[in-house]
């Protein structure tokens, strides 16, 4: 069974009432303002970050280390020309264990990883919870957007969309899939439809 990132992920799937600072494994996608190749470009199947790439890679794993109860793994966050993927860990009471500095250094990203939310649904007051995923991003967002506009001196011009996708992995079979489409992105770049050559020969095409 393949993972499809058009079932999976292309569209907000926020269950009403889920907590989603409840501890377990969320599957993000941001897409940029206008689906803008604004973080490099991939070459033989392998994305090469520009400078403002490398500002998305370091703000990623930057927020993990002043946010404790978030974890990431490198093998589990990828960065494309136009959006990036990612599974944000959300660990009970920010106890990250062994887990270090959230970063998955310790094993190559591949060590201990709480399990994914089994927890029933319960009401949650509207707007982004402290602790939560939406906190997290939004931060996220908010750094990236500032360091890469002080960098082309654009104060103000948005780098990401408004909004972003995300989905609640709910055990582990589900982690597998989504972990392979996340490593093999850039090598599927060329059928992504995300990337801007392929709306162009569509476009040719009609």
């Amino acid at each position: 069974m393949n993972y499809d990132p058009e079932y999976h992920h292309r569209r907000s799937i926020r269950l009403p009432g889920w907590d989603y600072a409840s501890a377990g494994a969320y599957f993000v996608t941001i897409c940029t303002h206008e689906r803008l190749c604004l973080f490099g470009e991939v070459a033989d199947g392998q994305m090469r970050l520009n400078p403002w790439g490398e500002i998305v890679q370091e703000e990623w794993f930057r927020s993990a280390d002043i946010r404790q109860e978030i974890v990431l793994h490198r093998d589990e966050f990828v960065i494309m020309p136009n959006h990036v993927h990612g599974i944000v860990w959300i660990v009970p009471n920010g106890d990250r264990g062994d887990r270090g500095n959230g970063r998955g250094d310790r094993d190559g990203g591949r060590g201990d990883r709480p399990g994914a939310p089994t927890s029933a649904i319960t009401p949650i007051p509207p707007g982004p919870a402290r602790r939560s995923l939406a906190s997290f991003l939004a931060g996220f967002k908010s750094v990236v957007t500032k360091r890469i506009n002080t960098l082309r001196e654009a104060p103000g011009v948005p780098v990401w969309q408004r909004n972003y996708y995300e989905h609640i992995i709910r055990d582990e079979r589900a982690l597998g899939y989504i972990r392979e489409y996340i490593l093999n992105n850039p090598a599927r770049w060329e059928t992504d439809e995300n990337n801007p050559a392929l709306s162009s020969r569509r476009d040719h095409r009609r």
